[in-house]
C-alpha cells in the first residue's frame, strides 16, 4: 500500500496530456508509459536489494553516506527536505483541497486554510504511531485505487460509437520518433516517480530484508497496470488529439462518459488521491531527518522518538511545520521547479551505490538475500535513464537549472557547519 500510494498521486490526472501532446499518437503515448514502467520496475529491482542491505531509516541518505561518504548524502537530504519533500507535500495538500473545498461546498479563499488542516491532520495521526498511520494509508490507497477502477471500467464499458484507438500522424519535424519518446518519457517517469520512498520506512518494516524488496516490486507492477488501462481509457473517451489539448484528461473522460455527475465523482477521487499521498509523505519523509541527526549533521532532538508513540514525534512536527509555511508562501511551485532535476541526479546516484556494495562486499557478501536480476545491466540502465531525465530537464529550462545548482551548494556551508562538535 506505501508503494503504490507513493507513486499515485495527481499525476496520473494530469500528465497523460502532456505525454499524448508530445508523441502525437495513441500509440506511441501507450509505449512511453510502458517504457517508463519498464523502469520504474527496474529501480524497484535495485532499491529493493539496496533496501534488503540497509534495512535503515533513511533509504537513499543512508546508502550514499555507506557509499560515497556523508558530503553527497547531506546534499542529496538537504535537496530533498528543504524543498522536494515538503514542497511536493505542500503542492499535494493545495491539489487535494482545491478538489475537496467544492464539495464541501466551501468557497475558494478556503482552499489554502483546508490545504492547512488537512497537514496539521495526517501530522497527527503519524505523530500517534506507524500503525494509525499505516491504516490511515491503506484505506486512502484502497480508495485511490477504487477511484482509479471507476475511471477504467467506466471508460473502458461505456457505450460509445465503436472506434478502435485513435492515431495520428507522429509529428517528425524535429527529431522523429525518438525525440517524442525521448520528450514524452520525462512527465512520464515523474508520474511513476515515489515508490523509492518506502525505503525511508525501511527499519519500521517487518522482515525488511524479505518484505520490502516483495512490496516494491509488486507495487509497481500494479501501478504499471492501472496507468496502462487509465490512459487507454483517456484515449478511448477522447481521442489522442482531444487528450492533447485537455488541461484535466481525467473529468474530460468522465464528463464524456457520465456527464457532469461523472466530473464531480473523479474530482473526489483525485481530492482521495492527493489525500493518501499527502499521508504517506508525512508518514516516510521525517526518517530522514531522523537519520541525519543520528549521524549529527542535524539537531540531535530529532533522532529521539517518542516515548510512548515510539515515532520521530519531533522530525514530524518539523517536516509538518515546514510543509505548512510553504503551502502559506505560495513559493513552492517555483522551489520544486528549479531543483527537480537534482533530485534524479541523487535517484542515480542511489542505484549507483549498488556498484559499490557489490565490489565492497563481495568477499563476505551472503549467498542468500535478495538480489537485482541482470546484474549489472539492469542497474546500469537505470542510471543512463536518470541522466537522461537530468539532461532533458536542463535542456528544457537551462535557467531553473542554474538556479537549482545554487540551492543545492547552499548545502556545503550547512553541511561543514553541521560537521563541527555536537550541538543540542
Amino acid at each position: 500500500m506505501a508503494v503504490i500510494g507513493g507513486i499515485i498521486g495527481g499525476g496520473i490526472f494530469r500528465t497523460p496530456a502532456a505525454v499524448a501532446e508530445r508523441t502525437g499518437s495513441a500509440s506511441l503515448a501507450l509505449a512511453t508509459w510502458g517504457v517508463g514502467g519498464v523502469i520504474a520496475l527496474i529501480g524497484a529491482f535495485c532499491f529493493g536489494e539496496l533496501g534488503a542491505r540497509k534495512p535503515k531509516a533513511g533509504g537513499s541518505y543512508v546508502y550514499l553516506r555507506d557509499a560515497f561518504g556523508p558530503g553527497a548524502a547531506f546534499l542529496n537530504a538537504w535537496a530533498q527536505l528543504l524543498i522536494m519533500l515538503p514542497g511536493g507535500t505542500a503542492a499535494v495538500a493545495v491539489v487535494f483541497a482545491g478538489y475537496a473545498a467544492p464539495l464541501l461546498g466551501l468557497p475558494p479563499a478556503a482552499t489554502v486554510p483546508l490545504a492547512v488542516g488537512a497537514t496539521l491532520f495526517v501530522a497527527g495521526v503519524n505523530y500517534l504511531g506507524v500503525k494509525p498511520a499505516a491504516v490511515t494509508q491503506n484505506i486512502f490507497t484502497v480508495l485511490k485505487l477504487a477511484a482509479l477502477a471507476v475511471l477504467i471500467v467506466v471508460g473502458l464499458t461505456v457505450v460509445l460509437p465503436y472506434r478502435p484507438l485513435p492515431s495520428s500522424p507522429v509529428v517528425v519535424a524535429k527529431g522523429g520518433v525518438v525525440i517524442a519518446l525521448g520528450a514524452a518519457l520525462v512527465p512520464v517517469l515523474f508520474t511513476y516517480g515515489g515508490w523509492q520512498n518506502t525505503n525511508l520506512i525501511a527499519e519500521e518494516i517487518i522482515e525488511p530484508e524479505r518484505n520490502l524488496p516483495r512490496a516494491l516490486v509488486l507495487g509497481v507492477l500494479g501501478v504499471v497496470v492501472v496507468y496502462l488501462l487509465a490512459n487507454v481509457t483517456y484515449l478511448r473517451l477522447l481521442s489522442a488529439p482531444g487528450l492533447a489539448a485537455s488541461t484535466a484528461p481525467a473529468a474530460d473522460a468522465m464528463r464524456q462518459a457520465l456527464g457532469p455527475r461523472g466530473a464531480s465523482l473523479i474530482g473526489a477521487g483525485i481530492a482521495v488521491s492527493a489525500f493518501g499521498f499527502l499521508n504517506l509523505n508525512t508518514l516516510v519523509a521525517p526518517r530522514m531527518f531522523q537519520a541525519m541527526a543520528q549521524d549529527g549533521l542535524f539537531f540531535r532532538r530529532l533522532a529521539q522518538l517518542h516515548p510512548r508513540y515510539r515515532t520521530p514525534s519531533a522530525a514530524i512536527l518539523v517536516f509538518s511545520g515546514w510543509t505548512i509555511l510553504l503551502t502559506l508562501s505560495g513559493t513552492f511551485n517555483q522551489l520544486v521547479d528549479y531543483v527537480v532535476f537534482g533530485d534524479w541526479i541523487f535517484f542515480g546516484l542511489a542505484v549507483a551505490t549498488l556498484f559499490v556494495y557489490r565490489r565492497r562486499d563481495a568477499p563476505t557478501d551472503a549467498a542468500g538475500g535478495f538480489r537485482v536480476p541482470g546484474y549489472p545491466w539492469l542497474p546500469a540502465i537505470f542510471v543512463l535513464a536518470a541522466l537522461y531525465v537530468v539532461a532533458s530537464s536542463v535542456g528544457a529550462n537551462p535557467r531553473n537549472a542554474g538556479i537549482g545548482t545554487g540551492l543545492v551548494l547552499l548545502g556545503v556551508p550547512a553541511y561543514l557547519f553541521w560537521k563541527r562538535p555536537v550541538r543540542a
